[in-house]
């Protein structure tokens, strides 16, 4: 019987301990120092909610970067990879298709053509961005000036590259390309 009540003591203890002290403790730390992440890193346009930076967004308008292709399409609760093998035909036919969007462009960046681990990733490789530039700028039908404003855009949004793979967040560089050409935004 005594072995009982320590354990039903140890128990509640432990239950109390790592089912509310703590989970309210890193939940009131998270809010102090890291109130941006710990919210979602949602980002908003015009007082509107538009996404979060840390989802990729569905896009095909030809006037935004289009992010790097979900296997899951887009959606966060059945989001994954497509745990298909390269030796797959059906993850040839995939890559086939997404390559085919691209033609005639040979060299395409493997980030626009395979799919993310979690299908959701929101960045992609600068070479993916770049890649992309040419066809942002005909589809708003930019200046010369203007697309090379849009590749400066490009580079300002570059992140990372020392110690971590450099990387472009596509929502930011989405809204930060309707906010400096706002007379050629939707």
């Amino acid at each position: 019987m005594k072995t009982t009540l320590a354990a039903l003591r140890l128990l509640v203890v432990l239950t109390l301990l790592t089912g509310l002290v703590y989970p309210l403790a890193v939940w009131a730390l998270g809010r102090a120092f890291f109130r941006d992440a710990a919210e979602g890193s949602l980002l908003h346009r015009g007082g509107r909610l538009v996404g979060s930076a840390l989802l990729a967004q569905k896009t095909t308008d030809p006037r935004y970067f289009w992010p790097r292709p979900s296997a899951g399409d887009y959606a966060t609760v059945a989001s994954g990879a497509s745990n298909q093998a390269w030796t797959s035909a059906s993850l040839a036919k995939s890559i086939a298709d997404r390559r085919a969007a691209f033609a005639p462009a040979t060299e395409i960046p493997a980030d626009l053509l395979t799919a993310s681990g979690s299908g959701l990733d929101p960045d992609l490789s600068p070479a993916a961005v770049r890649f992309q530039v040419d066809r942002v700028a005909a589809a708003r039908h930019f200046t010369p000036a203007q697309r090379n404003a849009l590749v400066e855009l490009v580079a300002r949004h570059t992140e990372g590259g020392q110690l971590s793979p450099a990387r472009i967040n596509v929502l930011r560089l989405n809204l930060a390309l309707d906010t400096a050409f706002p007379a050629l935004s939707p």
